[in-house]
């Protein structure tokens, strides 16, 4: 059941009976809410967009897991049904670690039962927020730390409150940077195929009176070079015990880019999202999506008959790319040997031991 709404936004909230979220499929050109109220519409939201976002995604896997246990005393299903559809939920997007991670940390409470594992899923959430205006103060403290003057900032897909819970991660510094007095524009790319920087980066920028272009992925690498931009940042699905990280397709050039011009790149993303058991980003599995998002648009076909797609959803950005990686904890530098596994949760970074620490 979906309802359109015009109050001032909240990228999702628990109804007692079904998570609510902004259907982001429909933006900009409408404010959708739709209610999940079954695991089949949580397990569809996510494959087709209508929620994104590694925090984002965490937050309504777990409370999925709240969805499932009440679906399944609707319905009278057996555990090993349960947790079946739990295991759908978790799947339903694999790049973005955020996700199995908080299905996997509520599910354990089951046996506590449904009060303890709503208690936990809602308090993820509110962690989640309270951790992404950590990460924008830490965030544009390094930069202050770094760059004189009002900044001019380069992002790459969405990273805001709706791709989070509220405030965002590297939209989240860029926001606490606006409100330093800090910023001076925002270069957002566009993020094909989905245009995920066009349709709701553009949109949130929008409703928080930052100025910003908006830019064709094309013309990143350019701008960067041309010295528009003093300083890139983004966020990340999955970074890697040696500090690679994941993040929606593009970045990877976004990165190369900064790197020849000698200004930083930052990669914005909680703790969460740090996964050590996964060693470089030659591990991560990267998610492959349909043809008609690369060959279509608006339902028409722009490609030939026999064209197919290469449709990668992510790519991997080296650690050694990175000038650091901000979590609500901690900065890490990777191109200066740090990693995720070696850098202490805090304030000062240790001494690098090497790779894998």
């Amino acid at each position: 059941m979906a309802a359109e709404r015009t109050e001032a936004f909240r990228p999702m909230e628990w109804t007692g009976a079904a998570i609510r979220v902004i259907d982001q499929t429909a933006l900009p050109g409408r404010l959708l809410y739709v209610d999940l109220a079954n695991v089949d519409q949580v397990v569809d939201a996510i494959v087709r967009l209508a929620v994104r976002g590694a925090p984002q995604l965490g937050a309504v896997g777990a409370l999925g897991v709240v969805v499932a246990m009440d679906e399944g005393a609707r319905e009278g299903w057996s555990s090993a049904r349960r947790d079946a559809a739990i295991d759908s939920i978790r799947a339903a997007r694999p790049t973005a670690v955020n996700l199995a991670w908080a299905v996997d940390r509520v599910r354990l409470l089951i046996p506590e039962g449904r009060a303890t594992v709503l208690a936990a899923a809602l308090q993820l959430g509110a962690d989640d927020e309270a951790a992404n205006r950590a990460i924008g103060r830490r965030g544009a403290d390094w930069i202050s730390a770094r760059l004189t003057g009002r900044v001019r900032v380069l992002t790459h897909c969405n990273t805001g409150a709706l791709a989070t819970n509220a405030w965002g991660t590297a939209l989240g510094i860029i926001r606490e940077l606006h409100a330093r007095g800090a910023l001076e524009v925002v270069f957002a790319d566009e993020t094909r195929p989905l245009l995920q920087g066009a349709r709701l980066t553009a949109w949130e920028l929008e409703q928080y009176g930052i100025p910003y272009f908006v830019q064709p992925d094309g013309a990143a690498a350019s701008t960067i070079l041309r010295r528009l931009v003093d300083v890139a940042i983004i966020g990340a699905d999955r970074i890697t015990a040696n500090g690679d990280t994941a993040n929606k397709i593009g970045s990877l050039g976004v990165a190369l880019a900064c790197k020849d011009a000698g200004i930083p790149l930052i990669v914005a993303a909680p703790e969460s999202t740090v996964d050590v058991a996964t060693a470089t980003g030659d591990d991560i599995r990267i998610e492959m999506r349909g043809d008609a998002e690369v060959l279509e648009w608006g339902g028409i076909r722009v490609a030939p008959a026999g064209a197919r797609a290469h449709n990668p959803a992510f790519d991997v950005t080296p650690a050694r790319l990175i000038s650091a990686i901000v979590t609500e904890r901690r900065v890490i530098e990777p191109s200066l040997g740090h990693t995720p596994a070696c850098s202490a949760p805090g304030g000062a970074l240790p001494t690098p031991r090497g790779t894998g620490g």
